[in-house]
Formats: structure tokens, C-alpha cells, sequence
């Protein structure tokens, strides 16, 4: 696959069609339950908040292959999170992609919680360590947050 031969979406919600929804949580259930061997449940009750988006992009098939979710926090802080990339999928700059587009004109500070491994990786747009690393269903995180304006690779 061509990073070319991808289509981006963004919507709400509402905004999903019942198949949209399927697929996108059917990605997150293969990556972080299946995958990375981590038994929790995603659908947390955040992704239906009025202030809820959804980015991914497709193949030329219609498969998800990378997505992520954005909320707003209280003191509309912008929070990222749930990025997967289908492993097929991946070193192709899809998640950077999505990034880019979650911090779009976005003034205000955004916040994640990154796996441990994936702190430089944030760290490239603009994100900096918030506090101790924890543990996550298994898996070791680091909170993160971005303060300033940056240049956001695309």
C-alpha cells in the first residue's frame, strides 16, 4: 500500500455510520486487546461525547488501517488518544499522518497517555513527559502533554 492510496476521514459520533464504527473498534480490538495482549475494555463510554472525533484513513478497499480519537478535557484541553495502526500498516507515516491532523490549528494544550516505548515519538510533535511512568493493563505509559504552538510534521 501506497501512503498515497489512503483516504482521510474525520466525524463525530453521529456523524459514523454503523459499519464506520464497527471497523474502527474492531482495529482497536486487534491491536491493544488481541495484539498487545491487553484484556480491558475499550469502549470506555468516551468515544459518544458531543465533542468526540474520530480520524482514520482508509485503503482502497475500505479497510481502516490507522486511526485515532480526539475528546476534550475539562478547560478544553484536547486529549489524543487510541492511535493504532493496523500492523500491516505500519512504518508508513499513517500515524504521524493523523497526528498532524488532530493538532491541526489547535492553540490551546493537547495531552495523551503513550505507551513508554512511543515517548520520542510524541515527543516529535510537540509533546513532553507529564509525570511518572505507570502501568496500563500491562502495559507501561507516560503521560504527556504539549504546551506551545509547534511545527507539527506532516
Amino acid at each position: 500500500m501506497n501512503i498515497d492510496d489512503v483516504t482521510f476521514h474525520r466525524r463525530s459520533f453521529d456523524e459514523l455510520s454503523p459499519h464506520e464504527l464497527y471497523a474502527l473498534l474492531r482495529l482497536r480490538a486487534e491491536v491493544f486487546v488481541v495484539e498487545q495482549a491487553s484484556a480491558y475494555l475499550d469502549p470506555d463510554g468516551r468515544d459518544v461525547e458531543p465533542d468526540a472525533e474520530h480520524l482514520w484513513f482508509t485503503d482502497a478497499e475500505g479497510a481502516v488501517v490507522a486511526a485515532l480519537r480526539i475528546l476534550v478535557d475539562p478547560g478544553a484541553t484536547r486529549r489524543i488518544g487510541r492511535v493504532v495502526t493496523r500492523a500491516e500498516s505500519r512504518g508508513r507515516g499513517l500515524a504521524a499522518r493523523l497526528m498532524a491532523e488532530a493538532l491541526r490549528g489547535w492553540t490551546g494544550h493537547a495531552v495523551l497517555n503513550a505507551q513508554a516505548h512511543l515517548e520520542g515519538w510524541y515527543a516529535t510533535f510537540g509533546f513532553e513527559r507529564d509525570g511518572p511512568d505507570y502501568d496500563e493493563d500491562g502495559i507501561p505509559h507516560v503521560p504527556m502533554r504539549r504546551h506551545h504552538l509547534g511545527t507539527v510534521p506532516s
